[in-house]
């Protein structure tokens, strides 16, 4: 029997929740596996590519045809050439005059298709949770590789960063290779989050002093910071601006210690980011399907399209339970 794992928090420290809208919440989690299909009249028209205006061969499907039938290829964990026979079946039993795109055709187009953000817009200063989780891409499964002894030399994943507000809503994304800085990237996704940025939460990896004066630069001069700075952080005399913040982080953990610092400025809540990549390999999978990296990209933001779609239709509502 296989021994049990130890949980990294002493359960002394551990809190319990309790779900307060299950009713809603297990409705919503019935939708989410409804496979009730139609195409309304915007969507047969707009199924089939415009004239380019170009001279040669014009493109017979349009980019909506493509990003819904390599949503259902995601959502419903299909092959491509099982995307083409799914989709031809919905357009056949509803009896359409469409045709499905071939899986080639797919798989070609999932390299530079148009792929729209389907993100929440707030109505004021959101708060943005940031962190990254690796998707892998090639090679042998964990198991496969320890059960026939075999390399890790041909395993390679890309990293997958993500920007969660706080209904759980991704609002930022990002797909980079491996190599990659968490930091730089947080610094991108930024610019990607509309309106402007009033809380801002992240672990250690995004602690350097370009990622305080991005936050500033987005558009909100009081942002609040809450960024655990590094164990051998020390105090800048010269700091202004946002970066003094970190300065009364690192006072304050020297007063306190670093774990009723957490609580005390709400660090905690980076876990939001971290279960929304929970949510994104339970609901579409560890792996990427594409093999290029432009498609990949593509690939990734469908798949959080698909899962906003998802979070909308609802989420468990959890209260702290009393010790």
């Amino acid at each position: 029997m296989a021994a049990r794992t130890k949980s990294k928090v002493t359960p002394k420290y551990k809190t319990k929740y309790r779900v307060t809208n299950w009713a809603a919440y297990e409705e919503s989690l019935r939708k989410r596996g409804n496979i009730t299909v139609w195409f309304d009249e915007g969507a047969i028209n707009a199924w089939n590519a415009p004239p380019s205006g170009r001279p040669g061969g014009q493109p017979k499907y349009s980019d909506f045809a493509i990003v819904t039938s390599l949503t259902l290829r995601l959502v419903f964990h299909l092959a491509l050439r099982q995307t083409e026979g799914f989709v031809a079946s919905l357009i056949r039993l509803m009896g359409l005059d469409l045709d499905s795109p071939d899986h080639t055709t797919l798989s070609r187009r999932n390299r530079n298709v148009e792929v729209p953000r389907v993100a929440k817009t707030h109505n004021g200063p959101s708060h943005l949770v940031i962190d990254s989780t690796g998707l892998k891409m090639l090679g042998d499964g964990e198991w496969h590789a320890h059960r026939h002894k075999t390399s890790n030399k041909r395993r390679s994943w890309r990293k997958l960063h993500l920007g969660i507000d706080s209904d759980g809503v991704i609002v930022a994304s990002e797909l980079t290779d491996s190599s990659v800085d968490d930091a730089s990237v947080g610094v991108t996704m930024i610019d990607q989050v509309e309106p402007a940025i009033g809380r801002f939460t992240a672990d250690g990896a995004y602690d350097t002093r370009r990622m305080y004066k991005s936050l500033t630069a987005s558009g909100t001069t009081d942002v609040r910071i809450v960024i655990p700075p590094k164990k051998t952080a020390t105090v800048d005399p010269r700091s202004t601006g946002p970066w003094r913040q970190r300065n009364d982080a690192i006072d304050r953990i020297a007063k306190v210690g670093r774990r009723q610092w957490r609580k005390e400025s709400g660090a905690h809540q980076q876990a939001r980011a971290e279960n929304g990549m929970y949510r994104y390999k339970r609901l579409i999978g560890d792996r990427l399907r594409s093999k290029q990296f432009d498609s990949q990209k593509k690939e990734s933001l469908i798949a959080v399209n698909a899962i906003n779609r998802m979070t909308k239709l609802g989420m468990p509502e959890s209260v702290k339970v009393a010790a």
